[in-house]
């Protein structure tokens, strides 16, 4: 896994709305998981199956990181659906409330006995408390496993919590799943925002993510997508510090001095290794 992949933008599509995932060809988000789960009534879900299953295969997504949501474990048509995504290839499967590293060992089994690629990861969705508690062994259950997805709106409901701005009552929940992703080498992305009128508070919480340190953040409406490629995009200035960064500290190194400053502050080898990882980031953005 590239840790420097873009996902500042990862937009939810509803597999049962063709129109939906034509359109999707067109959006400038970073990544896609076009969905099979709550967006699809239960009638409907064999077609979207394979609607979803054909979109993820086509090829016709460009750079967009195209994925697959598929229903939950335990439900009538999990299996069919891990088998038709793992048949179709796309860059990931997206689990929903995935609250034990076996789910996610099963999950790799089930993939790999349908002949999934080696390039389709798994994307586990953190839902619950008890997924909290367990991020970490969950992370690390398989090497395929690559990324883990907040689901914000059923932990506020396991919880009993109200939605506030400022989402003091996730904080904790947010910071164990960070901790779990960074520990463990995985991203980790954001849950949804679920007023799509409400673009300076979408605005609020995008940035509170980026500051928290998410990788990107999961989006239901096209709307987000500008306001989240350009919040969680190295800015000009970063860019250009972090330049500074590296250079200062090669001239010193060539030179044999032990002490760097930068914009009068001292700088550290953990601060060149930010900077190189804020201009791959940029470089890859740019690529876009």
């Amino acid at each position: 896994m590239n840790p420097e992949t873009p996902r500042r933008s990862v937009l939810y599509m509803p597999g049962a709305n063709e129109r939906a995932l034509e359109k999707a060809k067109t959006l400038p988000t970073d990544a896609l998981i076009l969905d099979l789960e709550d967006s699809v009534a239960p009638d409907a879900k064999p077609e979207a199956r394979d609607r979803v299953a054909a979109a993820a295969a086509s090829g016709e997504y460009g750079y967009r990181e195209v994925t697959i949501r598929v229903n939950a474990p335990g439900t009538p048509w999990h299996a069919d659906d891990v088998r038709a995504a793992a048949e179709a290839g796309p860059a990931g499967v997206v689990v929903p409330k995935v609250d034990t590293p076996e789910t996610v060992r099963e999950v790799e089994a089930a993939l790999e006995k349908a002949g999934a690629p080696d390039t389709t990861a798994i994307w586990a969705m953190i839902e619950t408390p008890k997924a909290l508690f367990a991020a970490t062994a969950i992370a690390e259950a398989s090497p395929r496993l690559t990324v883990l997805v907040l689901g914000t709106n059923d932990l506020v409901k396991e919880l009993r919590a109200e939605h506030v701005p400022g989402r003091a009552p996730l904080l904790t929940g947010l910071s164990l799943a960070l901790l779990a992703a960074r520990a463990t080498g995985r991203a980790v992305l954001d849950g949804v925002y679920n007023d799509v009128r409400d673009t300076a508070g979408f605005e609020a919480e995008t940035l509170q993510a980026r500051q928290f340190g998410f990788d990107g953040k999961t989006l239901i409406h096209p709307g987000q997508i500008e306001p989240c490629n350009r919040i969680f995009a190295p800015a000009e200035e970063e860019v250009e510090r972090s330049r500074r960064i590296i250079a200062a500290f090669e001239e010193a190194t060539s030179q044999g001095r032990g002490v760097v400053t930068v914009d009068g502050r001292m700088i550290e080898n953990l601060h060149v290794e930010e900077a190189r990882r804020v201009l791959a980031l940029a470089a890859a953005v740019a690529g876009r």
